[in-house]
């Protein structure tokens, strides 16, 4: 494991000079369970949030380990679900916001992902549930079990009853299971929850409707709180706790089956909230997320960590677990004789594409509180939507956070559901100032540079990169984190010459 561990850290700077032959590579017959949320903070009872009922993410970190300072790298759907399944930066993937409709942002087809590797290593794969990635061909699955499911990818029990059957199935081959819900993302319609929470009938058959009185709730710090916001928290926690339907039937089945002793189940969300302050910024709402780790080789399941893993070490852990080392190869195309002339004049089996990672296995730290090596972390944000170019990027190093804003000459741009919310709304109609513990003005007009202390000011309302006594802490975290942004070829490093 350490072995394996060790060259996909190596990986970042040597790539691997092996070409991919007719074998399948080794692998130890254990599967993988990778259940991403959709939208979801810390809004569960194993987080903290005593209003909320989550009884099987909070059964999964009772068996399981709860990482504290854990978190995406893009928060954005699209983009950190690219991030999830090839272990690199979206602004190295090209890969930097939606990839439907006319957003239309999608992978280089050179990129070798999760669900080919683990393929070519004999695992069978699947994805049910929300997919939001592009090209397929590049993140292709063997199988793709969304057949039947009333109410799509936020009925839960309905995906989960397809992803049962799928795992039953006769098979010789271990699994890799991408199961993603749309909850607790908003639905469509104006910006919030109502429409597809509050209809009379169940739009959503074998899940059961868990509401919540908004005078019961309390909105956490970063959120302001009146009535607009605790109802659409009322909203939201009724699609979280629909989610969580599902998560317990799978666990069931684990149990029941003996799979348990053989399989990693890992549950995550792809970013923060669905409210301004959270998602599509890098604000710790929007990036400081859930991480829960079920693996049948932890000694002290119960437990938790607070290493600052990132999905960047999702792809190198989940390989480190099936003992799979990625073998490179030609980049994938739908077809032969694609592309340009002269990427044509070379033959396809003689183009080796090396394996790579920006991230490393944390499978070794499980059993670690505090495991040493682990407290820094970067973060990549460039769009959303494709009308939203706000490139951010961001490094934590111990308890100091240093957000670069690229065009913070812009006034920062909203997703149209996040401005459309009652959330926001409510602040823009009543003419108030503050929106949670900064003022509306300062979340909308941003400074270059914004530093702060994450241990003293946890919502990053006091920026200190104007404070003289922190000049050293701010010269000494822009270096790094141009450095990574050269040592990860982000375009966007050039913005430090000539802007």
């Amino acid at each position: 494991m350490i072995r394996l561990a060790l060259a996909l850290c190596l990986a970042l700077v040597m790539p691997a000079t092996l070409r991919a032959d007719d074998t399948q590579a080794p692998h130890n017959s254990r599967n993988v369970i990778l259940f991403v949320v959709d939208d979801q903070g810390f809004q569960a009872g194993c987080y903290g949030n005593e209003d909320i009922r989550t009884p099987n993410i909070d059964r999964l970190a009772a068996s399981g380990v709860r990482f504290t300072r854990a978190g995406c790298t893009s928060a954005s759907c699209s983009a950190s679900r690219s991030v999830l399944l090839t272990g690199l930066h979206n602004h190295a993937t090209g890969h930097y916001g939606h990839a439907h409709a006319y957003h239309h942002f999608s992978t280089y087809d050179t990129v070798r992902t999760l669900p080919v590797m683990l393929s070519e290593a004999g695992y069978r794969t699947c994805s049910i549930g929300k997919y939001h990635l592009a090209p397929e061909y590049v993140y292709h699955f063997e199988e793709y079990r969304n057949q039947g499911i009333v109410g799509g990818a936020r009925n839960s029990v309905m995906m989960a009853n397809n992803a049962i059957d799928w795992m039953k199935e006769e098979d010789d081959r271990p699994f890799f299971l991408y199961f993603c819900t749309s909850d607790p993302h908003r639905g469509p319609g104006p910006g919030n929850f109502a429409n597809f929470n509050n209809r009379d009938e169940n739009p959503y058959p074998r899940c059961d409707r868990i509401t919540y009185n908004p005078d019961d709730i309390t909105p956490p710090p970063w959120l302001p709180d009146n009535d607009e916001v605790r109802k659409e928290l009322a909203e939201y926690y009724q699609a979280i706790s629909r989610l969580d339907q599902g998560l317990g039937l799978l666990l069931d089945y684990l149990e029941e089956s003996g799979h348990s002793k053989d399989t990693m189940v890992i549950f995550l969300s792809d970013n923060g909230p669905p409210f301004p302050g959270a998602k599509t910024n890098l604000y710790q709402p929007g990036m400081n997320l859930p991480l829960i780790v079920q693996n049948p080789d932890v000694e002290q399941p119960g437990s938790t960590c607070d290493a600052r893993v990132t999905w960047v070490d999702i792809v190198p852990s989940i390989l480190d677990f099936c003992d799979v080392t990625p073998q490179p190869g030609p980049p994938i195309r739908p077809k032969e004789n694609v592309g340009p002339p002269e990427f044509r004049k070379t033959p396809r089996n003689q183009r080796v594409v090396p394996v790579k990672f920006h991230g490393r296995s944390f499978l070794d730290i499980l059993d670690e509180e505090s495991p040493e090596g682990w407290d820094e972390a970067f973060a990549s944000h460039t769009f959303h939507e494709i009308t939203m170019y706000y490139p951010m990027r961001v490094i934590i190093d111990g308890d100091y956070k240093l957000l670069f804003n690229i065009a913070h000459q812009l006034p920062y741009p909203f997703a149209s559901d996040l401005y459309a919310s009652p959330t926001w709304q409510s602040v823009l109609n009543s003419e108030e100032k503050m929106y949670g513990p900064r003022t509306v003005d300062s979340y909308i007009y941003r400074p270059r540079f914004e530093l702060y202390n994450l241990a003293e000011d946890p919502w990053e309302t006091n920026n200190l990169a104007t404070d003289s006594a922190h000049q050293e802490v701010l010269e000494k975290l822009q270096a790094k984190l141009r450095a990574w942004q050269k040592q990860t070829r982000d375009p966007w490093e050039l913005k430090w010459t000539y802007e």
